[in-house]
């Protein structure tokens, strides 16, 4: 992968979503015609699935780079996996974008608020919550809630949001998700899964015309980039690397 942000973790991504007031249609013609639209525009997304409540249209996920997208009952979601550049992930989403509409009769009244999220997965053998504590809490006067000695940890995910605008519509999120726990608090389970950092931008609506959305994207892009690089890469992720590859 060539991005900066993929060269400090094992699986970079990004990820998209228009969330809907209204339901998707769920006609067979209308979802084949749209899949059909972006398999013809991104010839390796050729693998569709469909589960009880989603329509999946991904390319092969043998290879370390590869694109998906997803309609489910109010919104559409796209991800681009470990890719080459930022702008190819933006094209990406963006062609996405600039077909739904019309296949999918989605008007401007209709968008509820579009969100991009950053995706960082870091491999980590040890537990998760144990080294999110030792590398986020454990000089911080929250380490006094789980006091280390006096029981095992089982979680510690923390997540934290904050308005960019006076109105509160454009809204940005840091999230921690570990996986390393049972009911019962073994690790085992989940020692092959990934810990994960996420950054989430989201604009909500009303929105006066459709072609609104690639300015909010790019919008909530260059955000994204900024928050990415000057918060969270310094303050989240080379924290939690340093403990991950020191062994604590």
């Amino acid at each position: 992968m060539a991005t900066s942000f993929g060269a400090l973790c094992n699986d970079f991504y990004i990820n998209s979503k228009l969330a809907l007031k209204m339901d998707l249609p769920g006609e067979r013609d209308t979802i084949l015609h749209l899949c059909d639209r972006v398999s013809k525009s991104h010839p390796a997304m050729t693998n569709f699935h469909r589960y009880d409540s989603e329509i999946v249209l991904e390319s092969t996920r043998k290879e370390a780079e590869y694109n998906w997208m997803s309609l489910r009952r109010t919104s559409v979601r796209t991800g681009h996996v470990n890719p080459e550049s930022m702008n190819a992930a933006y094209r990406f989403h963006k062609s996405v974008l600039e077909v739904v509409p019309a296949y999918l009769s989605i008007s401007s009244l209709d968008v509820d608020y579009l969100e991009l999220l950053f995706g960082f997965d870091l491999e980590c053998k040890n537990n998760h919550d144990e080294v999110v504590f030792d590398a986020l809490v454990a000089e911080s006067p929250l380490a006094h809630l789980l006091r280390p000695g006096e029981g095992r940890i089982l979680d510690v995910q923390p997540m934290f949001g904050l308005a960019l605008d006076e109105k509160g519509t454009t809204q940005a999120y840091f999230e921690v998700k570990t996986r390393t726990r049972s009911r019962r608090g073994s690790a085992s389970r989940y020692a092959d899964e990934p810990l994960s950092l996420f950054l989430t931008l989201r604009k909500y609506g009303p929105i006066q015309k459709l072609e609104q959305i690639h300015e909010i994207f790019d919008d909530l892009a260059n955000h994204c980039e900024t928050l990415a690089s000057e918060r969270l890469v310094p303050h989240l992720l080379t924290p939690i690397t340093r403990h991950i590859t020191s062994g604590a």
